[in-house]
């Protein structure tokens, strides 16, 4: 019956996720990183130079930026910062956005975002019925298409849900590769590898990591294709078993290894081919100057910096020079580390305690429940299995498994491997970048937790995990009617919901400048109630009116990727935790409030310290703290 109308159903709630994305993304105001990113997009499909933001790959600006050819906005490409500036994005990208439709561009440049978290919801659940079954595949979906912060960053123009998708979409053709290399495998392997190349440079750690998981399968593999001889007899009629095994292991290898070499070609050469198009109108002297600008002259900045010039002065390597600056500034991004607010401090230096707590406060509470079960069920049948048979029939076993199993053990090994690199990393810069993980934990906990059902032979027991499954089930599925649409500052309820997440961590966590819209709104619709006959009983109101006069100057401190004069007018004052306090509005950007807070200072530096005594008059969103000081 299921599998009946299981397209309906994945239809159904792949069609809900496409409509909560968009209305959200209607109702948010260009976050942080997308004042980044958007321009870049437009300028790369416009004018095919990359010299925006070159320290990420293109292929998702380019997929942002194409719905913006349709509406021709204005690009400010006479402007000093684009002709002379250097790697100018956050200056271009306010003047490129808010002198054009802001919401309008910002809206568009979302869309394709969308139809890639959409992509990426399918394959999941496609790998996923693959390995366990409609059901679990319908199971594992559900996971990824009713997860808040899923929703939450489904539709930023940001690199974060772009490369969870390719990194899981490499992955899911790589394993069929392995399994089956043959020239077709060979051709997508080495496509899809190039788009999660095409994605975001952290995508580099796929390279080791699938050479390891061939060299692993190739070594397991039965070597008993019909290719090679049943028999190899010497003069006097012995078998060389042992020479044979050994032939046939090499042989296997380096057929992987060969075939795994040229799909590393294909993947080159895609993104030649992406940055020629990206790049073509694009001087060698700009790429020269971004690499002397943002590289040093001693050690691995020297030798980035001369790598980068020198292929920019040959003609088919120009192309390659451009990614290899993004690379490389990339891995000095990484080094010079952040600064953000976690636990009640400020800091620029990464601690590794940051992605494990971060998870635990921002991932739903039944995920976390199925993540420990599902995990338990695991390791008791790691366990059970070593103690049932000697190290002989194990060892078969385990050469078995790295057969059957490769999907599975390749996935947990990149969970492994992945949050280990975070967690000692020195970014510290948000949940966002555990996206590429999230799939592939998707999957596990389905297939586990259907194989656990298939594994329970007692029907009471059966009905009973049924319907505790069930109760999960709804549970996952109310998290995101429960607190819409408080996505992006999304925290479970141990953590105190997204009203309380600010205390524990802030960034693109909780506050990335998504409700600068809504407090646009909240203004108008503020000063329409004064302005009645009775305020106080104002019909629609957005908080008690404690104040018989409209709001005609507001101090805003904002952090995000939008303009507060946009959506205030001339009623906006610029605003810093340095200035005086004075009577009157403010709206603070929460980030900016903790920083200023908890952030050691000079003696005498002022900050915010006399707000302690303030509690807000109201709340925008989740993430803008509004105050009257009288």
């Amino acid at each position: 019956m299921l599998k009946k109308y299981a397209s309906t159903i994945v239809a159904l709630i792949l069609i809900a996720f496409f409509a909560v994305s968009l209305y959200v993304s209607s109702q948010e105001s260009t976050t942080m990183d997308e004042k980044a990113h958007i321009p870049s997009a437009y300028s790369y499909v416009k004018y095919n130079d990359m010299r925006l933001n070159p320290e990420h790959p293109p292929l998702i600006k380019d997929l942002a930026g194409f719905p913006l050819l349709f509406f021709n906005p204005q690009f400010p490409v006479n402007d000093p910062l684009w002709t002379e500036g250097i790697n100018e994005q956050w200056q271009l990208g306010d003047k490129f956005i808010h002198s054009n439709n802001a919401d309008k561009i910002t809206f568009w440049s979302r869309l394709p975002i969308i139809l890639i978290a959409l992509l990426l919801g399918f394959f999941i659940f496609r790998w996923t019925k693959e390995l366990a079954g409609t059901a679990a595949g319908i199971f594992a979906l559900i996971l990824y298409a009713f997860n808040p912060n899923i929703l939450g960053h489904s539709h930023y123009v940001t690199t974060d849900i772009g490369i969870a998708a390719f990194i899981f979409i490499s992955f899911y053709y790589f394993i069929k590769f392995i399994k089956n290399p043959s020239w077709k495998n060979t051709l997508l392997a080495g496509i899809f590898l190039g788009l999660a190349q095409l994605a975001k440079f952290s995508a580099v750690i796929l390279f080791p990591f699938f050479g390891l998981i061939l060299i692993l399968y190739a070594l397991a593999k039965k070597n008993n294709s019909p290719r090679f001889p049943e028999k190899n007899l010497n003069s006097v009629g012995t078998v060389h078993t042992a020479n044979k095994s050994e032939r046939n292991y090499f042989k296997n290898l380096l057929e992987y290894l060969s075939k795994y070499a040229l799909a590393i070609v294909i993947c080159f050469l895609l993104i030649w081919i992406f940055y020629f198009y990206n790049t073509f109108q694009m001087p060698a002297e700009k790429i020269q100057d971004i690499a002397n600008t943002v590289f040093g002259n001693e050690g691995i900045g020297k030798i980035a910096k001369s790598a980068v010039i020198s292929m920019s002065t040959l003609p088919v390597l120009k192309y390659f020079s451009e990614y290899f600056l993004g690379v490389f500034m990339v891995f000095a991004r990484v080094a010079g580390g952040n600064t953000y607010y976690f636990l009640g401090y400020v800091s620029n230096q990464a601690t590794p305690l940051y992605f494990p707590v971060v998870f635990l406060l921002k991932e739903t509470l039944p995920f976390l429940f199925l993540i420990v079960v599902t995990s338990s069920y695991a390791l008791m049948q790691i366990i059970r299995n070593l103690l049932s048979f000697g190290l002989k029939k194990n060892w078969k076993k385990i050469t078995a498994y790295l057969q059957t199993g490769v999907a599975q053990y390749s996935m947990l090994g990149f969970i492994i491997f992945y949050s280990y690199l975070s967690i000692t990393g020195n970014l510290n810069i948000g949940f966002r970048h555990l996206f590429p993980i999230l799939p592939f934990a998707y999957v596990l906990v389905a297939k586990k937790v259907f194989d656990f059902l298939k594994d329970t032979a007692e029907q009471k027991k059966k009905k009973a995990v049924k319907f505790i499954l069930a109760i999960i089930l709804i549970w996952i599925m109310l998290e995101p009617i429960i607190f819409f649409p408080s996505y992006l500052s999304y925290f479970n309820e141990l953590a105190g919901g997204p009203k309380n997440g600010y205390k524990y961590v802030t960034d693109s966590n909780y506050d990335w400048g998504q409700d600068l819209k809504r407090l646009g709104r909240w203004v108008d619709k503020y000063n329409s109630c004064v302005l009645t006959e009775n305020p106080k009983t104002c019909i629609g109101s957005p908080v008690p009116i404690k104040f018989n006069q409209p709001i005609e100057k507001i101090r805003v401190d904002y952090f995000g990727g939008s303009n507060p004069k946009y959506y205030l007018k001339d009623k906006f004052i610029p605003w810093h935790s340095s200035n005086d306090p004075e009577p009157g509005w403010y709206a603070i950007s929460i980030g900016f409030l903790q920083e200023s807070l908890y952030k050691e200072k000079p003696l005498g530096e002022k900050n915010y310290d006399w707000l302690r005594g303030y509690p807000p008059t109201v709340r925008i969103g989740d993430s803008i703290f509004v105050y009257y000081v009288e």
